[in-house]
């Protein structure tokens, strides 16, 4: 944490008041400059779960592994000190990562605060995650789960600084590596939207930096080097962008709409659903930004013989 004083006391009570009560709570304050440390401190001193570790301001990657190499259980858990945690969501977590064999398990959040559409549709969307199967389907579409709330087992946590989301990141790898996850069907946290925090101001959580960490576990995990990108739009667009930096190949953009098809884009051609078939060596990708589209979008593919997690993933 940083700088989270008008938050804190709030976040560590909803920890403190978990109705699981074996647990440690680390608070690493990464170089703050108002009284979060204080609070931090004195909040310690009514629970002796709570230790506090200061260091110089490094960032949120080494204020993440500082609590990890810190932490002494079979299983770390992640919160932010400006969210409030419900009162069973480290029982409720636990008991699915126990009971179900998971490698790491979020849950349902509610926004608070200053909520933006946005963040109202990514609640919407994760919070559906419920089943391993359809947080692996989803996860190229968006972190499949919300950081504050992630419980995992602790050798399969890692984090690194790579100029995009660390927690993204992080989730991308656990699945490469064949890590089972989803949230738990409960609300376990309340996330507060705010101006203030990192994912509105600091350029690692940028769409572009989100883009190109998909990419990167996207061809690092499943794309060949020819791939045909499903929409011509906007998130169509940015995705060829990217796949091409990082060497594919985009030999396609499969449209629907009539007034887009044969034309082209950055010199490829945009081609019909039916004209798709003739790329059937490239792997796809459904680059559009409604549930909707992606819906029909994996409709259509699946007519011409293609398998989800294999020759096609879902973007956004």
């Amino acid at each position: 944490m940083r700088d989270e004083a008008p938050y804190l006391a709030e976040a560590l009570a909803s920890i403190s008041e978990q109705t699981l009560e074996d647990f440690e709570t680390i608070v690493v304050d990464d170089g703050s400059t108002d009284e979060s440390a204080e609070i931090a401190v004195a909040h310690a001193q009514h629970d002796p779960r709570l230790r506090v570790v200061r260091q110089p301001a490094r960032g949120v990657v080494a204020a993440l592994e500082r609590a990890r190499a810190e932490a002494r259980g079979r299983f770390v858990a992640r919160m932010d000190g400006d969210d409030v945690a419900l009162p069973q969501r480290l029982a409720l977590q636990l008991e699915a990562l126990e009971s179900e064999g998971l490698d790491a398990c979020g849950g349902r959040i509610s926004y608070f605060g200053a909520v933006r559409d946005g963040a109202r549709r990514y609640e919407s969307w994760v919070n559906s995650l419920v089943t391993a199967e359809a947080a692996a389907r989803d996860v190229f579409v968006e972190c499949p789960i919300p950081h504050p709330t992630l419980v995992a087992r602790r050798e399969a946590v890692s984090y690194r600084d790579c100029g995009w989301p660390e927690d993204y990141d992080l989730v991308l790898r656990l699945w490469a590596s064949g890590g089972r996850f989803r949230n738990v069907e409960h609300v376990v946290l309340r996330w507060r939207e705010h101006a203030g925090r990192a994912s509105r101001t600091e350029g690692a959580y940028s769409q572009a930096s989100f883009v190109r960490c998909k990419v990167h576990h996207l061809r690092a995990a499943l794309v060949s080097d020819r791939v045909v990108v499903w929409g011509a739009g906007p998130v169509g667009k940015s995705f060829a962008r990217e796949l091409r930096r990082q060497g594919s190949e985009v030999v396609a953009f499969v449209e629907v709409d009539p007034r887009k098809i044969g034309r082209e884009i950055y010199g490829t051609p945009v081609v019909s659903v039916d004209d798709a078939a003739r790329f059937a060596d490239a792997f796809a990708v459904g680059a559009v930004s409604g549930e909707e589209a992606r819906t029909r979008i994996r409709e259509m593919v699946a007519v011409q013989g293609r398998r989800e997690g294999v020759d096609f993933v879902a973007v956004a």
